[in-house]
């Protein structure tokens, strides 16, 4: 039985298409995360710390290990201010 050889070159097409579109998701990732692997079912916990850490260190993803935190830790806040309700 003969080869189909011209089913090889769209099949060749698709197949540069799927791999180059995994790289691209990839490589997205990687910049998004800082070169770590993705955070997958975060918990509110790790949010919470994601938030530390992006206080400390100023990227969402970089962790510090210092066991003194830098000066301006202490002025930035994780509380969120809102008006209230029953004022407004």
């Amino acid at each position: 039985m003969p080869f189909p050889f011209e089913s090889v070159i769209p099949f060749g097409i698709m197949s540069v298409m799927f791999v180059a579109t995994g790289a691209g998701i990839q490589y997205a990732q990687n910049k998004r995360n800082e070169g770590k692997r993705p955070c997958y079912s975060l918990d509110d916990w790790d949010r919470k710390m994601m938030d530390r850490d992006q206080r400390l260190t100023g990227t969402l993803r970089g962790q510090a290990d210092d066991p003194i935190a830098p000066p301006e830790f202490k002025v930035n806040s994780v509380w969120k201010v809102y008006e209230s309700l029953r004022n407004g």
